[in-house]
């Protein structure tokens, strides 16, 4: 088993993103909305109070076992997105690998303008990329039919679109968020699955890993992840 990472998702990515967040984060609060079983919000607690972090989730066994993860201070709210009521207004909202599996993507992203994020708050918003370059070498052959399709897997885990980077800004200009920052997280020519092989045979090193997530800056249209950075607009 590799004696760097175990997990492509957990292990790789989720570094990365906060590698790729921290410049811009703000003093202050956080909420992150999709907390799932709180492995993300761990990597935040280094950069914010417990006092000021809130976590909402719609599943309660995810949220349980969050909870037996996470410092005792955090807020954990068991709710969806659409229907959740939160008292206060944040600085810093994270929502990674979540405005997928959303119904109403719009809605959602209304509420993060005009109801939780402060007037210097900024929203971290990342979603899996249609044009990532695992997915377009699955469409030359011939497993998937176009980018942007929601694959089988990915419906069965509740996904119900696929985002390039024009597609994600678009939806979040029509919640009238400003977008600030645009990029991509980890240059990816391979699946997930191919990935995890790789990392458990220990033939992938710190340094290539380094590699694709430079190489990721320059090309993010061809990464696992694209990343927006959103202030609140008019």
């Amino acid at each position: 088993m590799s004696q760097y990472v175990y997990d492509f998702d957990t292990d790789v990515i989720h570094p990365f993103m906060i590698r790729s967040f921290k410049p811009f984060f703000v003093k202050g609060n956080v909420l992150e909305l999709g907390s799932y079983k709180g492995d993300f919000t761990k990597r935040l607690t280094p950069y914010f109070s417990s006092l000021g972090t809130t976590c909402v989730d719609v599943s309660f066994v995810a949220m349980e076992e969050a909870r037996g993860k996470l410092h005792p201070d955090v807020q954990l709210v068991n709710a969806s997105f659409e229907e959740v009521f939160l008292p206060h207004r944040y600085d810093n909202i994270i929502m990674t690998h979540v405005l997928e599996h959303v119904d109403d993507p719009i809605l959602v992203l209304k509420r993060i303008n005009e109801e939780w994020l402060s007037d210097k708050g900024r929203l971290f918003l990342v979603c899996p990329n249609a044009n990532a370059a695992s997915r377009q070498i699955a469409v030359k052959m011939r497993l998937i039919d176009n980018n942007s399709v929601v694959t089988m897997a990915e419906a069965e885990h509740g996904h119900k679109r696929t985002y390039s980077l024009n597609t994600l800004e678009q939806d979040a200009n029509k919640a009238e968020l400003k977008v600030i920052h645009r990029s991509g997280i980890f240059f990816k020519a391979l699946a997930n699955f191919q990935w995890d092989k790789l990392l458990q045979m220990d033939i992938v090193s710190p340094e290539y890993l380094e590699g694709c997530y430079q190489l990721g800056q320059q090309y993010p249209d061809l990464c696992s992840s694209i990343f927006l950075v959103c202030e609140k607009g008019s």
